[in-house]
C-alpha cells in the first residue's frame, strides 16, 4: 500500500468515500484492527490489550510478552516519574506487536475490593487514580502509541456489567468517578477513550450523549476517538449520534450496511453525523500512521524482546510497588545472624502468579516464581525447604509444562476440522502448536471452517512423581477428555454453567487418574463450538438444533491429588524445624478476574488456617500476599511480618526476594484502605446490581473518607507503608498566592540504611453546611535518601484542590472566603503537620 494517506486532506478524503466505506470505518474487520480502505490507500491500524503488558492480537497463539505489575502495584509506588517510564516501556512493547493503540490505562475506582477488575484500577482515591493515569498516558503517548483510557465511566464492579445502571448523585459522579478521567484529560490528553459497558442515568455509556458529547468533548475539549468496549455497543443510530466513533470488535453487529442504510434512510442518523464520525476516525488513523509509519505499513508480525535491562526494569518496578504492612521486631529483612533454615510454604510459592485474569492476562515471555526468586536471592549457606501447606486454586493449575506434541515439541497440537452435512469431519484444515492449556478462540479462527467445527488438542502428558492426579476440563462450547483413548471427562453431553470465559462457559468437570513418574500418557481433548440443547443426550454427537457458542475456548488443568490434612501437618512440622517461615499465598487470576466479582475477602482454601498454625510454632512467620486488592487477615496479630505483593509481572519472584533479603528497602504505600471486614466499606451492601441498578448510596465518602467520617478502624489505612529505615518530617512551610498554595517539608532519614518515603497532603474543607471529606490533593516521593541525610520536597495546590462540584450551579466552586486545612503526613492516619489557609477566589 502506498503512503499517500499520510499527507491526505481528511475532509477531501471523506468526500471520496462511499457510504459503505464510511460504515466500514466505524466498525472493524476483526477483534483488533480498524478497517482499511485500499481504494483510497487508507491503512488499518492495530490495537492491543493492556494494561500491565501488551498481549498482541491473538488469545489463541499468543506472542510472549513482558508482564509488568498490575495497576494497584503501580499506584503503590506513588511515583509519577516511574509510571511515566512504564508508559514509555509499554509503547515500545506495543510497537513490537505491530500495535499503535494500547487499551489502557484502567482508571475506574476501587469502590469495593471485591470488584473483579479491582487489580486493573489504580486506587480508591480519584486524585491518585487521575495522577497515575495521566503519567501512564503521557509516557505511552510520548512514544507515539495512543492510550485508550477506560472504562468511561462507572465500571467499578463486574456483576451484570452490561446492563447495570450506576445510580449516584451528580456531585458523586463528578468528584469521584469522572474525576480521574478529567485529570487525565487535563494533564495528558489521551488520544482515545473506551466506554464502559453499563449505564449512567439509565442510558448505556456508549450511547450517552451527555457523557460523550456534553462532558467529554464539549466541556473537556477531548478531540480523540471514542471506542466501545468489546460488545459494548447496543444499537445503531443511538451510539453514533451520541459520539461513539468505533464499534468493537469486528465483524460488527450493528454497523452493517443493511442496518446503517436503514437508519440513514429513516433519517434517524444524518449523513452529516456519519461524516463527522468518519472524519474523527480518519484523523486519528492518520495521526497514528504519521507517528508510526514503520509499524502501520510494516509486516504486521508480532515479536518478543527480552534483555537483561528489561528484566531489571520490571524487577525494579515490582519491588517499588510492594508494601511492607507489618514488621514486628524488625524481623525483615532476613539476615544470616538470625536465619539459617528458611521454610517457604504456600500455594503460590511455586506458582507463576503474575497478573489478574480476563483481558489483562497475557502469555509471559518468562516467569520467576517466588520460590525461584528466594532460592536465587538467598544469602550464602541459607538452607531453604518447601511445603505447599494447602491448595487454593479455583481451577486446577494448567499443564503446558508437562505436555509434548506428537512430534515431541513442548506443548500440544491443535488441529481444526470442518463439519460435513452429516457432521462428519473434514481432513485437517489447520494445525498449530500451543504452549498453554488455556485455549481461547474468540479472536481467531483459521479460514475454511464451517459454521460448526471441531478442534482436537493432542499430546503426551508426563509427570515427575508417581501419584494420583486430579484433572479438570472447563469449556465454552463443549469438549471431552480422553487419556490413552479412555473417556475421562465428559463436558460435552451434560453441562453445568459456570463463570469460565466471562460467564459464557461451564464449571470445571474433574476426574482422578493414577500417573507414573516419567511414563507418558496420550491426551486428547475434542472440542466443538456448539452448546448442548436443553434436553440433549445424543451420545456425544452435535445436535442440529445446537447453536454456536458466543465465546469459544477450553481449559485443561491438573495437579497431584493431596490429602489436605496431611499437607497442613507437613507444613507445620517444617515450620517448627525452621528459623523462619515465608508463606506465599493470596489469590490467582481465576479468583480475581474480569467477568465476575469476588464473593468474599477471605483467602481461598485453608490459607488462613495454615498461616495461623505456622505462626503458633514459629515466631518469625512472614506472610506475602499476592492479590490485586484487599483480602481478610484474621491472622494479622499472630504473624511477625506482612508483605502486600499484588500481581508483580514476570519478575514477581525476584522482586519479593529483593524485599525479603533487604536488597531493596520497601517504599510502597497502600493506594486503598484494607478493611477488617467487607461490612466496613462504604459501598456495603450496595456492591451488586439489584433489578439492573447499583446504588452508590455512600456518595463521595468512598474508601478512607468513609473510614475517617465514621471513625471505623481499618485493617490497614490508606497510604500506609513501612520501611527498613525511619523517617521524620521537619521544617514544614506553607506559602500562598490566592488559590495557589506551595507546601514544603524536609524529609529526614534517621535510620541505618538509605530509603524512599512518600509524603501525602490532604485538604480539609470549610464547615459551610455541605458535607466534605478530607481528601488527598498532593503527594511526593523522597527517593533514595541516604542514612542520616535529608531532602526538601515541595507540593503544589491549585484552585481545583479547593473546589467541589456545586449541583445547583453545575460547576466547580471554591468558597468565596473559605477556611481550609492542609494536612501533611505519611498516611491518612499519620498526619504530622496541619495548617489553616484562607483561600479567596
Amino acid at each position: 500500500m502506498s503512503r499517500t494517506f499520510l499527507n491526505a486532506d481528511i475532509p477531501e478524503l471523506v468526500s471520496k468515500l462511499t457510504t459503505e466505506e464510511k460504515i466500514a470505518l466505524l466498525g472493524a474487520p476483526n477483534w483488533w484492527n480498524t478497517s482499511p480502505i485500499p481504494r483510497l490507500d487508507i491503512p488499518s491500524i492495530r490495537m492491543s490489550d493492556g494494561p500491565n503488558g501488551v498481549r498482541g492480537s491473538s488469545h489463541f497463539v499468543s506472542t510472549p510478552a513482558q508482564c509488568l505489575p498490575c495497576a494497584t502495584s503501580l499506584a503503590s509506588t506513588f511515583d509519577v516519574e516511574l509510571i511515566h517510564q512504564v508508559g514509555e516501556f509499554l509503547a515500545e512493547e506495543a510497537k513490537l506487536k505491530s500495535s499503535v493503540i494500547l487499551l489502557a490505562p484502567t482508571c475506574n475506582i476501587q469502590r469495593s475490593p471485591l470488584g473483579g477488575r479491582a487489580f486493573e484500577s489504580f486506587s480508591e482515591d480519584p486524585f491518585l487514580s487521575g495522577i497515575m493515569a495521566a503519567a501512564y498516558v503521557n509516557g505511552l503517548q510520548s512514544r507515539g502509541v495512543s492510550a485508550a483510557i477506560k472504562h468511561f465511566v462507572g465500571n467499578d464492579q463486574e456483576h451484570e456489567r452490561t446492563a447495570a445502571e450506576s445510580v449516584m448523585s451528580e456531585r458523586t459522579f463528578r468528584e469521584v468517578y469522572l474525576y480521574p478521567f478529567m485529570l487525565a484529560q487535563q494533564l495528558a490528553k489521551p488520544w482515545a477513550v473506551m466506554t464502559s459497558y453499563g449505564r449512567i442515568k439509565g442510558i448505556h455509556c456508549s450511547e450517552n450523549k451527555e457523557l460523550l458529547q456534553g462532558i467529554l468533548r464539549d466541556e473537556w475539549k477531548f478531540t480523540g476517538i471514542v471506542i466501545s468496549d468489546w460488545y459494548g455497543t447496543y444499537g445503531v443510530d443511538g451510539p453514533i449520534n451520541a459520539g461513539l466513533d468505533l464499534e468493537m470488535p469486528g465483524p460488527p453487529r450493528w454497523r452493517t450496511p443493511t442496518l446503517m442504510n436503514h437508519v440513514l434512510t429513516a433519517q434517524k442518523l444524518l449523513p452529516s453525523t456519519l461524516d463527522e464520525r468518519v472524519k474523527t476516525m480518519l484523523s486519528f488513523i492518520q495521526h497514528q500512521a504519521r507517528l508510526n509509519p514503520a509499524v502501520v505499513y510494516g509486516d504486521g508480525q508480532e515479536r518478543t524482546r527480552d534483555t537483561p535491562e528489561m528484566r531489571q526494569f520490571g524487577r525494579d518496578i515490582a519491588a517499588q510497588g510492594i508494601v511492607l504492612l507489618k514488621n514486628r521486631d524488625s524481623v525483615l529483612p532476613l539476615r544470616p545472624d538470625r536465619v539459617r533454615k528458611l521454610a517457604v510454604i504456600g500455594p503460590n510459592a511455586k506458582a507463576g502468579i503474575i497478573s489478574g485474569g480476563g483481558s489483562a492476562a497475557l502469555k509471559a515471555s518468562y516467569v520467576c516464581t517466588p520460590y525461584e526468586g528466594i532460592q536465587d536471592g538467598a544469602f550464602k549457606d541459607l538452607e531453604i525447604s518447601y511445603a505447599v501447606g494447602c491448595y487454593a486454586h479455583k481451577y486446577l493449575p494448567t499443564l503446558e509444562n508437562y505436555l509434548k506434541t506428537p512430534s515431541r515439541e513442548p506443548g500440544w497440537l491443535a488441529t481444526f476440522y470442518a463439519h460435513g452435512k452429516d457432521g462428519e469431519l473434514s481432513p485437517p484444515i489447520a494445525k498449530y502448536v500451543l504452549q498453554d492449556t488455556r485455549v481461547k478462540l474468540n479472536d481467531f479462527l483459521p479460514p475454511g471452517l464451517t459454521e460448526t467445527w471441531t478442534l482436537k488438542m493432542t499430546g503426551t502428558l508426563t509427570v515427575d512423581k508417581t501419584a494420583a492426579y486430579e484433572l479438570g476440563l472447563t469449556v465454552a462450547g463443549r469438549a471431552k477428555l480422553r487419556i490413552n483413548d479412555q473417556l475421562t471427562i465428559d463436558n460435552w453431553t451434560k453441562q453445568t454453567p459456570g463463570d469460565f470465559f466471562y460467564g459464557q462457559g461451564t464449571i470445571e468437570e474433574k476426574a482422578t487418574i493414577q500417573l507414573e513418574a516419567g511414563k507418558p500418557v496420550e491426551v486428547l481433548v475434542e472440542y466443538t463450538n456448539t452448546r448442548p440443547s436443553p434436553d440433549e443426550d445424543n451420545g456425544g454427537k452435535s445436535a442440529p438444533e445446537s447453536q454456536p457458542a458466543l465465546m469459544r475456548g477450553l481449559r485443561l488443568g491438573g495437579c497431584e491429588k493431596i490429602d489436605a490434612d496431611s499437607a497442613v501437618e507437613a507444613a507445620v512440622e517444617l515450620a517448627r524445624d525452621s528459623d523462619a517461615v515465608v508463606f506465599i499465598g493470596g489469590l490467582t487470576p481465576e479468583w480475581e478476574s474480569e467477568g465476575f466479582d469476588r464473593l468474599s475477602l477471605d483467602l481461598p482454601g485453608r490459607q488462613a488456617e495454615v498461616i495461623s498454625k505456622l505462626a503458633k510454632v514459629n515466631d518469625i512467620t512472614i506472610v506475602c500476599i499476592q492479590a490485586g486488592s484487599a483480602t481478610s487477615m484474621p491472622w494479622k496479630d499472630e504473624v511477625a511480618g506482612i508483605l502486600q505483593a499484588w500481581y508483580l509481572g514476570n519478575e514477581a519472584g525476584n522482586a519479593i526476594a529483593d524485599i525479603l533479603f533487604g536488597r531493596v528497602n520497601p517504599s510502597g504505600n497502600l493506594p486503598l484502605t484494607f478493611p477488617k471486614r467487607i461490612q466496613d466499606i462504604a459501598a456495603y451492601p450496595d456492591i451488586r446490581s439489584e433489578f439492573g441498578k447499583i446504588h452508590y448510596r455512600e456518595g463521595v465518602m468512598v474508601g478512607y473518607k468513609h473510614f475517617l467520617n465514621h471513625e471505623i478502624e481499618p485493617l490497614f489505612c490508606f497510604g500506609h507503608g513501612l520501611s527498613y529505615t525511619e523517617f521524620e518530617l521537619r521544617d514544614f512551610e506553607v506559602t500562598q498566592n490566592g488559590t495557589d498554595v506551595l507546601v514544603s517539608v524536609r524529609v529526614q532519614n534517621l535510620g541505618p540504611v538509605a530509603g524512599s518515603k512518600v509524603i501525602q497532603l490532604y485538604v480539609g474543607y470549610p464547615e459551610n453546611g455541605i458535607t466534605h471529606p478530607l481528601q488527598l490533593k498532593a503527594f511526593c516521593k523522597a527517593k533514595d535518601v541516604e542514612a542520616g541525610s535529608s531532602v526538601v520536597k515541595e507540593m503544589k495546590l491549585d484552585k481545583l484542590a479547593f473546589s467541589y462540584w456545586n449541583e445547583r450551579k453545575r460547576e466547580w466552586v471554591v468558597e468565596e472566603e473559605g477556611e481550609y486545612t492542609v494536612h501533611v503526613g505519611m498516611s491518612v492516619s499519620e498526619i504530622v503537620y496541619t495548617q489553616t489557609v484562607f483561600v479567596h477566589t
